[in-house]
């Protein structure tokens, strides 16, 4: 057990929050019981989630995608105001580290893929370094592909020639396809991300960089179960990954 304003605290120190700019706050999103003990961990804080927390007769919730996006509108009404009153009526507290868990060398989204793919890293570039380069065991596009499936259980989406020679990889999980062109610009064989957007078919054809779009949640399950084991073994809590698989 610990107390919540410890475990923020030395998530936030370790985590690096206060380096990012992001879309949606980082740490305390809804605030329950003042003593974590059994933790719900998730990708995103759907409703289904915050049941599941309900049934387990969890605390905390933990994820990557929690609530109150930049943009989105601020009112508490239709399923936004739904989720919000069944963490408020059993007391759960909701957390959330979206940009900072992408990136942290350690427990990220990016470090946790990387390593699952095999990957070796070089070096980051992109806005605020969230675009990973490196390297990989010398192989065929397909062969890459199909490690993808395996390890990742989801067919990925593939836009390039399968016997392509594949060696220098970028990656950044998520919907990062927007760092597609400086992908492109370090002179890699293959970009992987979690979606794709129309024009990219074109970019990948014409510039001869493979492009792997392996899910959104697919590439970021691993990242939060990396964190939640981080807490179980420092502050001896309960942490269970209910996974609630999204095509997507």
């Amino acid at each position: 057990m610990v107390q919540i304003t410890e475990l923020l605290d030395y998530t936030a120190q370790f985590l690096n929050v206060r380096l990012f700019r992001d879309y949606c706050p980082n740490g305390l999103q809804v605030a329950g019981k003042d003593d974590v003990e059994n933790v719900i961990v998730g990708v995103s804080a759907s409703k289904a989630l915050i049941e599941e927390a309900i049934k387990r007769q969890a605390d905390t919730i933990l994820v990557h995608h929690g609530y109150f996006w930049k943009n989105e509108e601020p009112v508490l009404t239709g399923l936004k105001r739904e989720r919000i009153r069944l963490l408020l009526e059993h007391d759960i507290n909701l957390i959330a580290y979206h940009l900072p868990l992408d990136a942290h060398a350690e427990v990220g989204n990016n470090a946790t893929l990387g390593r699952r793919l095999g990957f070796e890293p070089l070096y980051l570039c992109a806005d605020q370094n969230l675009l990973n380069i490196g390297t990989c065991e010398p192989q065929t596009l397909d062969t890459l592909a199909q490690t993808i499936h395996q390890q990742l259980v989801r067919q990925p989406l593939v836009i390039g020639q399968p016997g392509k020679p594949v060696r220098r990889v970028a990656w950044c999980t998520g919907g990062a396809q927007g760092y597609f062109t400086e992908a492109i610009n370090q002179q890699v064989d293959v970009f992987i991300t979690g979606e794709i957007s129309e024009q990219m078919v074109d970019m990948a054809h014409e510039s001869g960089v493979a492009f792997i779009a392996a899910g959104h949640y697919a590439t970021e399950r691993y990242g939060v179960q990396a964190l939640a084991q981080h807490w179980a073994d420092r502050f001896q809590v309960s942490c269970d990954f209910v996974e609630l698989t999204n095509p997507v």
